[in-house]
């Protein structure tokens, strides 16, 4: 398979290869802040550590000396780390006048945002949004300009000061005459000219002011996002202008050697399933081939609603129906449960919970599940028909089903929600629900123990532990779903859940999780960690002496998998002029230990990915206790493959997912477990894959 990788990076050469530079002790104007070690040894014999900033910071302007300067002959080839500040420097000077809004981030990178005129409304204007990220030999021996395209941002059209009787607590940025700040940091001179300041409008502050939501919409993002990089490019960038400023390679944005980029084998994408039947797409194969494993002893699973009593005739009616008969259109008719899944649909008819409004939902559940009478050897589902719909932000209304699932949980009861807006969507003549039944039927069967299908690889022994996280806004805190546990072959074997900050009990629940693999596999060959962001040495040492206390000197290896796509770094295929997407499987060294990875279903020149499909590239980091291991770029290949296939483990719906369980998984705990009432999980919740 033939393509050529364009990176939205642009190498650069060295302006100069010295300056003199200016530098001062204080800071009087709000100076640049430069840190003593960015600039080497050149301080000895120029000024004595105890006179500078907390003994640690100097201060510069980048102009012609003033009073008290210290001025210092700075090499640009041999101080990376200063000329990356100076580099920013230039690119904010060059875009002062040019760009409409301009702000630097939490990392000190600039970010410019143009007014997008086709997009304009009544109510706001839309700005194109751009990062410029400088680093240093990353793909190349010099410096190296990162252009990314961050979508579009909204700007109320009326001033702060035209806005009378609003709650200033929903203002978050602002534009302050084309310089963002957050309110709670608006300067004195801001506050004096709020006819200059415009509210940027966030989620919370949307509702208030009578601005819609953005609607999802699925589409291939690659060609739009080419084209608005390369317009920025020839109109900014591209220029003799900016060139005097930073010399960029004549090519413009980059093209990896080609022995930095690999192809996952193809054979990564198979599935099995049952009877050793295999396939690549659970969307299409499943209901041919069948699930790997059908839901484990004990046998009897029975079924049982909860549901308004308003839904009663429609919807309840409707998904027995669906699952006990199967779904008849014209087209695409879909099979029941006993035939998709091989599990009979038996319903517990007098185990039913009705209720009359939202308001007494949990409280007639609770009381009919403390006094429900369970079958021995008997497992139970509890299905709920969910009157809330999806857009519905009331956060009380969508709390309900979280009380409910935990009420469920804690008597050893799992569940499934089915939203009623979805059940006759377009109208009972048009419904569409034949789309939804085989994500539901999927999940209840990896919820009752069953395995819908695995990766088709030999067994090894090595454990798999993912480490995921959810901010929740009600809490306030960072919550993470840990440690959740796999083999090679992607078999689930349990997970815990705790806040963020609790290394603690994240060293405990790996503890946990090798002891119960040492049990079924008497050795582990080493340990492999998916977290959700750079693991520092607070959440690794507790880890370390774990396993050390278990008299296991095995190496530990760490992926850092960004969570949402990236966007920072994208690569695009030129010679795919239409889809521009790279190949699923491509992975790009885009770092010392960091690659891109393109997870979505382009397996081959014929494939047609379905618009949700375009995935962009997930960024993965490594790191590992022993010291050279990761410089073995065949064990580095084998590693993110596993990230690859992980991704096909997602038993939620049949759609491909471009991150891996071992993080999406965490991450839907976690996302949940703030709404429970209870500190911790019972047991039964630690041993199922309830949150499906």
């Amino acid at each position: 398979m033939k393509q050529t990788i364009k990176l939205n990076v642009i190498p650069f050469d060295v302006p100069a290869e010295e300056i003199e530079i200016a530098f001062y002790t204080t800071n009087p104007d709000n100076y640049y802040r430069i840190h003593k070690d960015d600039l080497n040894e050149l301080l000895e014999d120029i000024i004595d550590e105890s006179e500078l900033h907390e003994g640690q910071w100097l201060y510069t302007d980048f102009q012609p000396p003033k009073e008290n300067a210290i001025i210092i002959r700075v090499n640009l080839y041999d101080n990376i780390y200063f000329s990356l500040h100076y580099y920013r420097y230039l690119i904010r000077k060059y875009f002062s006048g040019k760009a409409d809004i301009m702000h630097s981030n939490f990392t000190k990178e600039i970010e410019v945002y143009f007014h997008n005129k086709q997009l304009n409304d009544n109510l706001y204007k839309v700005y194109n949004q751009f990062t410029l990220k400088v680093q240093h030999s990353r793909l190349t021996d010099g410096p190296e300009l990162v252009v990314s395209y961050d979508g579009t941002t909204k700007v109320y059209n009326k001033s702060l000061a035209e806005i009378a009787d609003f709650q200033t607590q929903y203002y978050n940025w602002i534009n302050c005459n084309g310089v963002l700040n957050r309110w709670k940091y608006l300067t004195d001179k801001q506050k004096l000219n709020h006819d200059k300041n415009y509210p940027v409008l966030s989620n919370t502050l949307k509702p208030h002011l009578g601005i819609k939501f953005d609607l999802p919409t699925f589409e291939n993002r690659y060609p739009k996002y080419f084209k608005i990089l390369e317009d920025f490019y020839n109109n900014y960038l591209n220029t003799e202008e900016f060139r005097k400023i930073l010399p960029l390679a004549k090519e413009g944005y980059f093209t990896p050697p080609a022995d930095t980029v690999r192809i996952i084998d193809p054979e990564s994408n198979e599935l099995q399933y049952s009877n050793g039947k295999v396939g690549r797409d659970p969307k299409k194969d499943f209901k041919s081939k069948g699930p790997f494993k059908s839901v484990p002893p004990p046998n009897n699973v029975k079924f049982f609603f909860i549901y308004q009593k308003s839904d009663k005739e429609t919807a309840v009616k409707a998904i027995y129906n669906y699952l006990k008969n199967g779904f008849y259109h014209e087209r695409f008719p879909f099979p029941s449960m006993n035939d998709y899944i091989r599990l009979p649909f038996e319903l517990d008819v007098t185990g039913n919970i009705e209720y009359e409004n939202l308001n007494e939902a949990i409280s007639t559940v609770h009381k009919a599940i403390k006094n429900k009478d369970k079958l021995p050897d008997t497992k139970y589902l509890a299905i709920y028909i969910n009157p809330v719909p999806k857009a519905d932000k009331d956060a009380g209304r969508n709390a309900i089903y979280y009380r409910l699932k935990e009420i469920l949980l804690n008597e050893g009861i799992l569940s499934q929600v089915i939203k009623t807006e979805h059940i006759h969507r377009n109208g009972y003549k048009n419904n569409d629900f034949n789309t939804f039944l085989p994500h539901l039927q999927i999940a209840m069967l990896a919820k009752l123990g069953g395995i819908p299908w695995r990766l088709n690889r030999p067994t090894t022994n090595e454990l798999i532990v993912g480490v995921g996280a959810f901010f929740s806004v009600s809490q306030k805190t960072r919550f993470v779903g840990s440690a959740f546990c796999f083999n090679n072959e992607g078999i689930f074997k349990g997970f815990d859940c705790f806040n963020a900050n609790d290394t603690t009990s994240l060293a405990g629940s790996i503890r946990e999780a090798v002891l119960k693999f040492l049990v079924t596999n008497h050795k582990a060959d080493r340990l492999i960690i998916h977290f959700y962001k750079d693991i520092g040495k607070k959440e690794l040492r507790p880890i370390m002496e774990t396993l050390h206390k278990l008299g296991l000197n095995i190496p530990v290896i760490i992926l850092t998998i960004n969570k949402t796509e990236s966007k920072e770094l994208l690569g695009f295929d030129t010679t795919d002029t239409k889809n521009l997407m790279p190949y699923s499987g491509t992975i790009i060294k885009v770092g010392r230990k960091e690659y891109l990875l393109f997870n979505n279903t382009r397996y081959d020149e014929n494939s047609v990915p379905k618009k949700k499909e375009y995935h962009f590239p997930v960024k993965i980091s490594l790191a590992c206790s022993e010291r050279d291991m990761l410089d073995d770029m065949d064990l580095v290949e084998q590693l993110i493959d596993q990230v690859y296939q992980f991704s096909r483990m997602y038993w939620k719906s049949t759609d491909q997912q471009s991150l891996p369980v071992t993080i999406k998984y965490p991450e839907m705990v976690a996302q949940i477990y703030p709404y429970f009432q209870h500190d911790k999980l019972p047991d039964f919740g630690k041993e199922n894959l309830w949150f499906l």
